[in-house]
């Protein structure tokens, strides 16, 4: 049976090609030709021997996912939707800004974790991806978009922040981290690779061993109660194991903060109160904050907090020094925006079956739930 050439990063595919009998500088010229060039043809690989191409053309096979739709936002945002097979797609998005274009690459076919106020997860979960379609995503992209006048690829980051959680498909993950990272490949620095986790605390220590790229965690919350509700799988991993990890992380880090990211939710983690609850929480860990305004999806149960409530939650955090940034919300003309890729999901976990509105009750000023 032919193997999908971009199920390898560089040190697996020379591997293979010394099973085949070929020489390691072959490995580095096929990976060259598959993400450099964004080539599927052996036959078109001019440099490699004739008797090479024709012993790729029998083994191997350079199958990404299939692309079947792409879906061009008002504020150009794309949105490509990719069939990974067994009646399941998966979303990439691509944002455009100034002369930074990223990519949000999803991990998995739905999402285990269930996170109260995001459309993946009530999906349900289906499976992980493989290295190559998580790898596949970029490269279809890669084709998709083109170049600039320049030369010079679009795509230059890539945020593991689609659908499902990186780190619990930890085996695909780091190929394909490693094949954007490879000068042969993609060539990104490890500072414009970034993994996004909700804090699968042993995982996020074996990323700092086998590739520290920039961390970005799902915090959400300023407390273990609140937390729990929001991101379940706060009650294995709370928050003073996660904010250890953190602390952990940034010896092997490319930059020298965590991002903690921060959905604005109305009236449940968004007052005055919260955001103190924050720097406490956060006070010896050296970070930045990305304020989210929720985006909504069909019985989602929340509602985004108003804009002056978010411009005074960050202004707090800002007045301690804490950069702090509000996302500005992109492509949801086309449900591309963060919180709302949904795909196409067969769920395994039955969890789409059970699943039923989330009603929150927004907290008083003191808090208490009203």
């Amino acid at each position: 049976m032919a193997v999908n050439l971009l199920d390898f990063d560089a040190k697996d595919l020379a591997a293979w090609f010394a099973q085949q009998d070929e020489k390691p500088f072959r490995a580095r010229q096929v990976l060259r030709w598959m993400h450099h060039f964004g080539e599927s043809d052996f036959s078109r690989m001019s440099d490699l021997a004739k008797s090479l191409r024709e012993k790729l053309l029998m083994r191997a096979t350079v199958t990404p996912p299939a692309m079947m739709s792409d879906k061009l936002s008002d504020d150009g945002t794309r949105k490509f939707l990719f069939d990974v097979g067994n009646g399941n797609a998966v979303e990439t998005v691509f944002i455009p800004e100034g002369t930074r274009g990223t990519l949000c690459v999803s991990s998995q076919a739905g999402c285990a974790l269930e996170c109260a106020f995001c459309s993946t997860g009530r999906q349900g979960f289906n499976r992980n991806l493989t290295t190559a379609e998580i790898i596949g995503q970029v490269w279809q992209a890669n084709r998709a978009l083109g170049r600039d006048p320049g030369g010079e690829r679009v795509i230059s980051n890539v945020v593991m922040m689609g659908m499902g959680e990186p780190l619990t498909n930890f085996e695909n993950l780091i190929p394909a981290l490693q094949l954007m990272l490879d000068d042969n490949a993609y060539g990104l620095s490890r500072r414009r690779v970034t993994v996004s986790t909700s804090g699968i605390v042993p995982a996020i220590d074996r990323l700092a061993e086998a590739c520290p790229v920039a961390l970005a965690v799902s915090l959400h919350a300023p407390t273990d109660g609140l937390r729990d509700k929001l991101v379940p799988i706060n009650k294995k991993y709370p928050l003073a194991e996660l904010l250890s990890a953190c602390r952990r992380y940034l010896a092997y880090a490319p930059r020298d903060f965590i991002t903690f990211e921060y959905v604005m939710l109305d009236g449940i983690n968004d007052r005055d109160e919260d955001a103190h609850a924050l720097l406490h929480l956060v006070r010896d860990v050296p970070c930045k904050f990305n304020l989210i305004p929720f985006n909504p999806f069909p019985d989602a149960g929340f509602s985004r907090s108003p804009a002056e409530r978010i411009r005074r939650f960050a202004s707090i955090l800002s007045a301690e020094g804490l950069v702090t940034t509000v996302r500005r919300t992109r492509g949801d003309d086309i449900d591309a925006a963060c919180g709302q890729l949904a795909g196409k999901v067969l769920d395994k976990s039955k969890r789409s079956l059970r699943a039923s509105p989330i009603v929150f009750s927004p907290r008083s000023s003191n808090g208490v739930t009203q």
